[in-house]
Order: C-alpha cells, then sequence, then structure tokens
C-alpha cells in the first residue's frame, strides 16, 4: 500500500507516528512496519514524542535524509528524558507547519484535559490557527473531522500501553498532500496483518 502510494506521485508524503516508548514500555516496532518504513521515500516526519531514545529519533532523520523535514514534538516522558540525559534532542511541546495549502499544527496530546478531549483540542487547534491538528492519541477513527477542523490521530507505532489505554494495536498514518486537498492512509496491526483505510478531505 505504500508502494502504491508513493508510485502515485501524489504530492508530498508525511509519516505522522508517535508515542514509542522505546525501551521503557516495548522492545522494537513491529517487523511489520519496519518493513514498509523505506529511507527516502517519504518527505517529511511528523512525530508527536514519547520516542525517549536518541537512536529511534536519529532512525527518522534517516527515513527523510536529514533532520530538516523531521517534524517532531516533546510527549510528557520526553520531557523527563531531556531532564535526565542532556544529549537527548531539546524538543518543543508544540509545533506549526506548512504543507500544500494545510497549517498543520503538532502536540504531544498531555497538554490536552480531559485527554483526547474533542472541544478541548478544538480550542487548541484554534489558538495555533492550524486546519489540521495531529494529536498523540489513538482514537478508533485515527482522523476526525470536528468543528471546522481535522483532528489526526497516529496512535503508537509499536502497540506501547499507556495509563489510558492499557492494550492497544501497533498503528501510524501516512499522509500524501497536494495543494489543497490531503489522503490519510491509517495502518493498524490487528492479529499480525496489516489493515489500512483511507481517509481523504479538502480545504
Amino acid at each position: 500500500q505504500i508502494e502504491s502510494t508513493m508510485a502515485s506521485n501524489f504530492g508530498e508524503l508525511v509519516l505522522l507516528l508517535g508515542d514509542h516508548h522505546l525501551p521503557s514500555r516495548t522492545t522494537s516496532i513491529p517487523e511489520q512496519f519496519q518493513r514498509m518504513l523505506v529511507p527516502h521515500k517519504m518527505q517529511h516526519v511528523i512525530c508527536t514524542g514519547n520516542i525517549e531514545s536518541p537512536q529511534e529519533y536519529e532512525r527518522l532523520r534517516e527515513l527523510v535524509g536529514g533532520g530538516s523535514n523531521v517534524h517532531c514534538v516533546a510527549g510528557e516522558y520526553d520531557f523527563v528524558q531531556q531532564q535526565q540525559h542532556q544529549q537527548h534532542q531539546q524538543l518543543d511541546d508544540k509545533k506549526v507547519i506548512q504543507l500544500g495549502q494545510f497549517r498543520i499544527g503538532i502536540i504531544g496530546g498531555h497538554q490536552v484535559v480531559p485527554w483526547g478531549d474533542l472541544s478541548a483540542l478544538a480550542m487548541i487547534r484554534r489558538k495555533m490557527n492550524v486546519d489540521v491538528l495531529v494529536c498523540g492519541w489513538r482514537r478508533k477513527e485515527g482522523v476526525v473531522e470536528h468543528d471546522g477542523g481535522y483532528y489526526i490521530f497516529p496512535g503508537s507505532i509499536t502497540g506501547a500501553y499507556s495509563s489510558h489505554s492499557p492494550s492497544t494495536n501497533p498503528s501510524f498514518i501516512l499522509l500524501a498532500v497536494q495543494g489543497s486537498n490531503m489522503v490519510c492512509y491509517v495502518y493498524e496491526l490487528k492479529d499480525g496483518e496489516v489493515d489500512v483505510s483511507k481517509i481523504e478531505f479538502a480545504k
């Protein structure tokens, strides 16, 4: 599916992922996903934080051939890691980038109270003045339209547990952005098989 998306040459390809929690909660990204994440096939990486490992951050850099196209924010556990290990990449808790005609905001999600609440997220989206808000949280839908904006939840690339979700399927999202059009491919590992759903929207 990723190869066919790449072959279509549909604008810029953007990998969305986060909540690795490596090595504190799990040991690796699932092999089924690792085979799909080929260097130099995507132009950007958006990461919602909680990577925890400097090695994993370097891996994201290698996917897109350098750090300038890795757009990463800090999750709540990244802040702890940064304080303990000064060599860790210093990350902001939010970021705004422009892709095509879309302004995209990125947050870790721990700033939202209640956690994952769409009304609270809508207030953050308006304050950041973005069309799309990428949030470190896993909702069943993956992509939600609400209150005049779009909200994208890539989930955990490793399927790491969290206080709000003790058991979760590994997932990530691939965006294809061209001008005012965006296609979201949601990849989720279910019972050892990769399930893919597709959502399209336009500005």
